[in-house]
């Protein structure tokens, strides 16, 4: 009996008639995406440039999903729950990371002959990227004037805007077990950039000198450290892509390109989490 025949005979079950079922197709609507790729120009690499910018939005559709449940665990004092979410965000993270070495594969050359077909069309417009920024507690109302034009969108942006970041929630959690925080952390203008808080600080000193009494808080943490670490990469991977790929042009959506990624490099996610390790 032939290797082929054999493998027939033990895969009788296999369904093949999907007249009336649902299947694996269907179930992803694979029509919808793999027909979502419309190149502008007839080059080449422009597939690439699709296709790379797209999976990234699905991851951060991803992300933003961990993250708001993570952040919906934290609030309600849940924290173990989320731990798993947000080890997979940090996942998902590298993930994202890691196509910036697939675009690199992208030449100067190869990019400047269909890069004046993208218009106005920016990387900056990413509305998921800047919720993702939102959320972990960079804020910035100016970022919201390119959404404008769709209402929409734009109500979404405010109201994330002004929603706590999970960081704000993380405080929360915080303050509920007693440790002190002062109020203005606590009650503050949450559409504002979260700023370093010495109360905050020492919160977190006292979570990471007694470990054992205070776990949950001390994984949440670890947790928060491995997101805004990775998020750093994952700006600084941008920044090099970009240089790599058009130098210092400016940026087709009318940013300055590499010195404007370069800026959002000095910010840094949870201060706290970072300044207490020099005092520990």
């Amino acid at each position: 009996m032939g290797e082929d025949a054999g493998q027939e005979k033990h895969e009788k079950q296999i369904h093949t008639d999907f007249q009336g079922d649902m299947s694996y197709g269907d179930y992803l609507h694979l029509d919808k995406i793999l027909s979502s790729q419309h190149r502008l120009s007839d080059h080449h690499d422009e597939m690439l440039f699709i296709v790379i910018h797209q999976t990234s939005e699905l991851w951060m559709k991803l992300v933003l999903h961990e993250l708001s449940a993570a952040t919906a665990c934290i609030r309600n004092n849940d924290l173990e729950p989320s731990f798993k979410m947000l080890s997979r965000v940090s996942r998902i993270q590298q993930q994202l990371i890691q196509s910036w070495g697939i675009l690199s594969t992208l030449t100067p050359s190869e990019y400047m002959e269909f890069r004046h077909m993208l218009g106005r069309s920016s990387g900056f417009q990413s509305y998921q990227n800047r919720l993702i920024e939102f959320v972990l507690g960079n804020k910035n109302e100016r970022m919201l004037a390119v959404y404008r034009h769709d209402a929409d969108l734009y109500g979404k942006m405010q109201a994330a805007l002004n929603e706590p970041s999970i960081y704000d929630a993380a405080i929360q959690a915080l303050a509920s077990k007693g440790i002190p925080i002062d109020q203005e952390a606590l009650v503050r203008d949450w559409s504002q950039n979260y700023q370093h808080n010495d109360s905050v600080e020492k919160a977190w000193l006292t979570v990471y000198r007694d470990v054992g009494q205070y776990w949950d808080l001390y994984e949440l943490a670890e947790k928060l450290v491995d997101i805004g670490s990775q998020q750093q990469i994952w700006r600084f991977n941008h920044l090099t892509t970009v240089e790599r790929i058009i130098g210092h042009k400016q940026g087709t959506g009318g940013s300055s390109g590499v010195p404007y990624l370069k800026r959002l490099l000095d910010h840094q996610f949870f201060p706290e989490l970072w300044s207490l390790r020099t005092k520990l």
